[in-house]
């Protein structure tokens, strides 16, 4: 007979009567504590009840067993749950279902309120001008971004938000109508701030960058790109004030020189990434003590900083070297010679991006340098560099063969020996080759077999996502349509005064427009295909081939000598476009179609 099961014991109300003021009250629920681990001992577990006493429990203690168990999920597990909610709206909700998910995915809808249209800047204005709400909203936001109101915001607009003192990322990209006033407003007591971005800024002075100095000593990055009205005074002060400074950027400011770069490599041993593209007053002794103090530096950029001679890398201390060291950029520096690079090469082992487009001076001994980086090279930029050869570049390849991204353009003496080679790249996903004028159908076929050494695993498809071929004008269609089909990642084709292209009415069809500023000649061979643009023009290419080019012809020309016409037709070409080697690498990017020269996905 089955065993009766006794009665569940009554809980008792009633405090114990031996119970004193000065005894130790029973753990009480509380949003910090971790429901697991609230009882006090062992006896209080549920392994085990050794009198009725200890089950008796208060009607709060009562309650809160009553309560699902998602109610007493202790504040961690509940935030780490609201962190996966991508939508702002979710957010909402859930703090519209009880105080405590109120309390604990406040902050997560708060700390970053989107403002990336006017209603929603108004609503998010007039909340932190409530003065009898629930949450005090203005000490919630730690990010600020009003980049995307750029053309809108005012000194007026910010105005709500200068008491929002623990902003930690404040982004006003663009916002050019911002004065000194306006930003000011913003930075005053802002003493959580870790980065500032008011790129475009131009109305900008040394009076916003004094009041960093004086109230961010925690700043970690600072943009001010196009801010040409700073100066030296205001940057010395804060290199002084803002020792943990890691990432400046200090683009197109000409006023800047070197005493401030000197201060910043002094006072900021943090240094992470350091840009001064056409900072053209910075000289040598800057640049020679910003590497020797960045030990941490990552990220070097100095395009276009014309007073860098190879001294500045001469000069490096002797038996350093340093392994932080990733991208370096030395874009048109024209004074810099093959013995700078193989000094760079042999202080900075591990770099993955350099970038040494129009230092026209270098020749394959650089090349031949750079091959000592192995397989930490990814991505290389030697547009313009017209001394190098094949020798340089087949040798290049054979030693760096985790390439992803190359560019060549410019490079006259290179034929299709050198993409032969870089079409055994197992990695490479973007190529350079603009104004290449010697390559013919027989390195565009290489490129869409995807050949590889006899070592390494064969490729069952390209990888290639941008192919950049504009002015190669021994190209013909059989040879494009055979890349087409054999690179099905491609998503970047540019073609512009390649003849057999930019003459046919029935293919420019499927072009992007060129950019408006374009004159007339530079409209009529502009020919560049991107994105679904690509795929219709293969869809079109593979519907009736045979009616497109006489399917009997060769897809090269086997000639020895080159058509003694060519050289005319390409001078021709680029007079009427209004082009020279002196111009970008490729006229057709300048619309903004590619991704950012210098970075590639993974780099950092």
């Amino acid at each position: 007979m089955a065993r009766s099961r006794p009665d569940m014991l009554e809980i008792s109300t009633s405090t114990s009567a031996s119970s004193s003021s000065s005894s130790p009250e029973r753990a009480t629920y509380d949003d910090d504590t971790d429901f697991f681990t609230a009882q006090r001992n062992d006896s209080e577990s549920s392994i085990g009840v050794a009198s009725l006493r200890e089950m008796t429990m208060s009607p709060s203690r009562e309650l809160e067993y009553r309560l699902s168990p998602i109610s007493r999920l202790p504040p961690e597990l509940l935030i780490g749950v609201f962190t996966k909610l991508s939508s702002s709206m979710d957010l909402r909700s859930c703090m519209l279902v009880s105080k405590t998910w109120s309390r604990n995915s406040v902050d997560l809808l708060w700390h970053r309120p989107l403002c990336n249209t006017w209603q929603k800047l108004e609503s998010v204005i007039k909340s932190i001008r409530e003065t009898g709400g629930y949450y005090p909203y203005h000490a919630l936001v730690k990010r600020l971004n009003l980049s995307n109101l750029n053309d809108r915001v005012n000194n007026g607009t910010v105005k709500p938000f200068m008491h929002c003192n623990r902003i930690e990322r404040l982004t006003l990209t663009g916002c050019v109508q911002l004065t000194d006033e306006g930003v000011c407003s913003l930075i005053y007591g802002s003493r959580s701030l870790l980065a500032l971005d008011i790129t475009g800024l131009d109305s900008i002075t040394d009076h916003t960058l004094r009041a960093v100095s004086e109230n961010c000593g925690r700043l970690q990055g600072l943009n001010i790109t196009d801010c040409s009205k700073v100066t030296d005074d205001s940057l010395v002060e804060v290199a002084e004030h803002c020792h943990f400074l890691k990432r400046l950027k200090l683009n197109n400011c000409s006023l800047v020189t070197d005493e401030s770069i000197m201060a910043v490599a002094h006072h900021c041993p943090y240094m992470l990434e350091i840009d001064l593209h056409n900072c053209r007053q910075v000289s040598n002794v800057s640049i020679t003590a910003l590497i020797s103090s960045g030990r941490q530096l990552r990220e070097l950029r100095v395009g276009h900083c014309h007073l860098l001679t190879d001294a500045a890398f001469l000069d490096l201390p002797k038996n350093l070297t340093f392994e932080s060291l990733r991208i370096l950029d030395l874009t048109a520096c024209h004074h810099l010679h093959d013995e700078a690079v193989e000094r760079i090469i042999e202080t900075s082992p591990r770099l993955r991006n350099l970038v040494l487009a129009k230092c026209k001076e270098i020749t394959d001994r650089s090349v031949m340098a750079i091959t000592k980086l192995g397989k930490n090279l990814h991505y290389i930029h030697l547009g313009h560099c017209a001394q190098i050869t094949d020798t340089a570049v087949v040798q290049l390849v054979k030693m760096c063969n985790r390439i992803r991204y190359i560019d060549l353009a410019c490079c006259h003496k290179l034929s299709d020996t050198s993409v032969k080679q870089l079409a055994t790249l197992p990695k490479l996903r973007r190529i350079g080759l603009v104004k290449c004028q010697s390559i013919t159908d027989r390195s565009i076929l290489a490129l869409a077999k995807a050949t590889v050494e006899p070592r390494q695993k064969p490729l069952t498809q390209s990888l290639l996502e941008r192919v950049h071929l504009s002015y190669c004008i021994n190209l013909t269609l059989q040879g494009i349509h055979a890349l087409l089909n054999q690179c099905p990642k491609l998503t970047h084709l540019s073609l512009t005064g390649v003849q057999a292209f930019y003459l046919r009415e029935d293919l420019i069809k499927f072009c992007r427009p060129a950019p408006e500023e374009f004159t007339e000649h530079q409209r009529h061979v502009f020919c560049v295909f991107s994105g679904d643009g690509v795929n219709r023009l293969r869809n079109y290419l593979n519907e009736s081939p045979e009616t497109l080019y006489d399917t009997e012809g060769t897809m090269y020309d086997d000639r020895e000598g080159e058509d003694m016409d060519t050289d005319h037709h390409v001078a021709g070409l680029m007079h009427a476009t209004g082009l020279n080697d002196d111009d970008d690498d490729d006229m057709d990017e300048v619309d903004g179609g590619d991704e950012s020269q210098y970075e590639l996905e993974g780099e950092r």
